[in-house]
């Protein structure tokens, strides 16, 4: 069943003699469960390509089907209903809100769309990530390790379709790393969230399902690494 596709996908900015071409028309799909690896050097387009899978910068040209929605066919208010509701974004630099705990953090998404906070979901999600002792401590209070553990937990509040991870590993020692991966992978697997995730880290894409080389803002190869 597939969650994911991308047609044509291109994205340009600037115009004239100094336009920069990010993103080539691009296009692949992915199945629903599916853990995407996403490699390339910097410059390559990797982080273009992730944000405007998850609804926080247009293409140019192209489309973005998520769940059978063409998502830049939305107003900017249905596209921000549905980023909040279907996609969870994790970044490298955590993005935590300062003067909210981990609990309101966490719960943020929820909140934002006037919805009431499953106490039992929140609880597992807690327990899962190892932060059930720090509920009312402020990101300031947490290592990096755990403020990255409190957005992981942000993104899948929502049970989203598609979770998208930029480098989320990128500030953390390999102890730590691996421990967020395990996580993303196991969230992946209990509740069949599909997964993309951009690394530098050849470790980490060895352990995905499948991995797209991004160069010169086009895919250079799609190889599949486990059925």
């Amino acid at each position: 069943m597939e969650i994911l596709r991308v047609e044509n996908l291109s994205k340009t900015y600037g115009s004239g003699e100094t336009a920069v071409s990010a993103l080539q028309n691009i296009s692949f799909s992915v199945k629903r469960g599916e853990f995407i690896a996403i490699i390339g050097p910097s410059g390559s387009g990797k982080s273009t390509l992730l944000h405007i899978l998850g609804g926080v910068d247009r293409p140019t040209g192209g489309k973005v089907f998520i769940d059978g929605t063409d998502i830049y066919g939305l107003d900017e208010t249905k596209l921000a209903i549905f980023r909040r509701r279907q996609i969870g974004l994790i970044y490298q630099f955590y993005n935590l809100i300062p003067v909210l705990n981990v609990e309101e953090n966490i719960t943020l998404p929820l909140l934002l769309d006037q919805r009431k906070v499953d106490q039992a979901q929140l609880s597992e999600i807690l327990h899962t990530l190892g932060l059930t002792d720090r509920l009312r401590h402020l990101p300031n209070q947490l290592s990096g390790g755990q403020q990255q553990r409190v957005s992981i937990g942000r993104a899948l509040i929502n049970n989203p379709a598609l979770v998208l991870a930029d480098e989320p590993t990128g500030n953390l020692d390999s102890k730590n790393s691996a421990e967020i991966i395990e996580l993303l992978k196991y969230s992946n697997q209990k509740y069949n969230q599909t997964l993309i995730v951009i690394t530098h880290d050849e470790s980490i894409a060895l352990q995905a399902d499948r991995i797209l080389s991004i160069e010169d803002g086009r895919i250079a190869k799609d190889e599949v690494i486990r059925g």
